[in-house]
């Protein structure tokens, strides 16, 4: 299986916010706001593995900034990294300001798993990271999914090499 650039995997998507995405303070419900990044995250998942993907974790999500009404959200998205079936995606969220800039507001980090025909997971490629970015979030994810697999019960500390690398 070839292996893909991690720039391969870009998904983008764009929305505004209406009424009905807000909540009493008139700031988009932080549940729209996972809804959106999870099609987008999906579409990258996608495009990655070529294949249909189910979400398997939300891992990470930031609320650091308010989506206010009427505001342009724009949600990108790159798979980090491909493990055997699974892929972590990164997702950067930006409202667009006046002057035509964006300003990040979220991030969040989204599990998928690439499935067969009758739901079975399924190999995916290789991802090669080629920016500086995409290759401190490449190594981030095997430290991510180490933690994961060590609080499920599914690895032994003592295996989590990366994780021990920091620690030493």
């Amino acid at each position: 299986m070839n292996p893909r650039i991690a720039g391969e995997t870009f998904a983008q998507t764009s929305k505004i916010v209406l009424p009905n995405d807000t909540n009493v303070l008139a700031n988009l419900m932080g549940g729209q706001l996972l809804s959106w990044m999870d099609i987008t995250a999906g579409i990258s998942a996608q495009r990655h593995s070529r294949r249909v993907v189910v979400t398997a974790s939300v891992n990470h999500v930031s609320f650091d900034q308010p989506i206010k009404l009427g505001d342009v959200v724009t949600i990108e998205a790159k798979v980090s990294r491909a493990f055997t079936s699974s892929m972590e995606v990164y997702l950067d969220v930006y409202v667009d300001l006046a002057n035509g800039k964006k300003k990040k507001s979220n991030e969040a980090i989204y599990t998928f798993v690439a499935v067969d025909q009758n739901g079975s997971p399924i190999e995916v490629p290789e991802l090669i990271a080629e920016t500086d970015l995409e290759k401190e979030r490449y190594a981030g994810a095997l430290r991510r999914r180490q933690l994961s697999l060590i609080l499920a019960g599914k690895m032994k500390p003592e295996a989590a090499t990366e994780l021990k690398a920091l620690f030493g």
